[in-house]
């Protein structure tokens, strides 16, 4: 079967790899169409510090059964948790599974799903009345509304989210759910428009408006109680500690590469809860799919363009000269 396969830093391909098959223990699903995300950019660049290669990306998935499930009929529509936990390290046993020490994430320490078939346990199928673009998005919005959990947002919060790319739109989408005064920050106009349809009050473009003096403005001088930083870089590290208000809440999501340096009299003096956000838990996920099945969040908007799989190495070489552009891509592997 045809697969994209990252051989090695800024290098895709298109290859033929072994055919997946139904196991005692797995479901066999028809992959419909992948989401590609920032963390397979970042994999495609060589900077995605979990991944070796060659690597088959690919965690966002619109699927159809084929066969092995005891509880969905062949044809039925749906997403996979893409997350695999032990059951025995010190995250499993406080019931924070998506942290797990020894976690393997499709796409990343593992072969993903830009592949034609593949095969899953059947508990991590997920379904719901959505269309397969709509399934795509369901695992990167769960990381978004994972974060915001992890923020204890409540609807007495201002809400600051940097980056509004598919997990950032999750993190705006998941703060409106629970009715904070939100916060898009990008560098892209497209991107905070979208930002403004998922549920952002506001919006800050950093590459025309002063961050801090915006930021005072919106809060009445105090800055937001919640910051979420869903890019990964090491001066949005910094910004979220410097401008969230005292006693506010920093949750990082994104990863970054290069060192950061702190100003650490900051967390003390402002005695903030700095977090770190994993992946998403079963309950993002119900919440995630309730949202798209209530159409509570703008899934055509949210699609910079659907390719077939072909076009795969094409594409991730023209998103990587120029990231701030892309919203989302969809692969369609129905087409040839």
């Amino acid at each position: 079967m045809r697969a994209v396969v990252l051989k090695e830093s800024g290098v895709a391909a298109i290859e033929n790899v072994a055919d997946a098959s139904e196991t005692a223990e797995e479901v066999l699903l028809k992959v419909r169409m992948i989401g590609l995300c920032g963390s397979d950019l970042n994999s495609f660049r060589g900077k995605n510090p979990m991944v070796s290669f060659p690597r088959i990306p690919g965690h966002e998935i619109g699927a159809t059964v084929v066969s092995g499930s005891s509880s969905l009929l062949p044809g039925t529509y749906v997403t996979v948790v893409p997350y695999t936990h032990c059951g025995a390290c010190a995250s499993c046993l406080r019931g924070r599974p998506n942290a797990c020490q020894f976690n393997q994430t499709l796409g990343v320490q593992r072969d993903g799903a830009l592949t034609e078939y593949i095969s899953v346990p059947g508990s991590k199928l997920i379904t719901g009345k959505l269309s397969v673009k709509e399934l795509c998005l369901v695992e990167p919005l769960t990381v978004g509304f994972h974060a915001i959990a992890r923020g204890r947002v409540t609807s007495s919060d201002t809400v600051a989210v940097i980056g509004c790319g598919g997990v950032g739109l999750g993190a705006v989408a998941g703060s409106r759910e629970r009715g904070a005064t939100t916060i898009g920050i990008d560098v892209d106009e497209d991107k905070l428009a979208l930002a403004k349809l998922a549920g952002a009050k506001y919006v800050i473009n950093t590459k025309t408006e002063n961050l801090h003096e915006r930021l005072m403005e919106l809060t009445d001088g105090r800055g937001p109680d919640v910051i979420v930083e869903a890019i990964g870089l090491p001066q949005t590290f910094v910004a979220a500690v410097e401008e969230v208000a005292f006693t506010g809440r920093v949750v990082y999501i994104g990863y970054t590469k290069e060192p950061v340096a702190y100003e650490t009299r900051l967390f003390v003096q402002k005695e903030l809860d700095v977090l770190g956000s994993r992946n998403a838990l079963p309950e993002d996920f119900v919440a995630v799919v309730r949202m798209l099945e209530e159409k509570r969040f703008p899934v055509e908007a949210a699609v910079s363009s659907i390719i077939p799989m072909e076009a795969v190495p094409e594409a991730l070489l023209a998103w990587s000269a120029n990231p701030a552009r892309v919203k989302k891509i969809l692969v369609n592997l129905e087409e040839k």
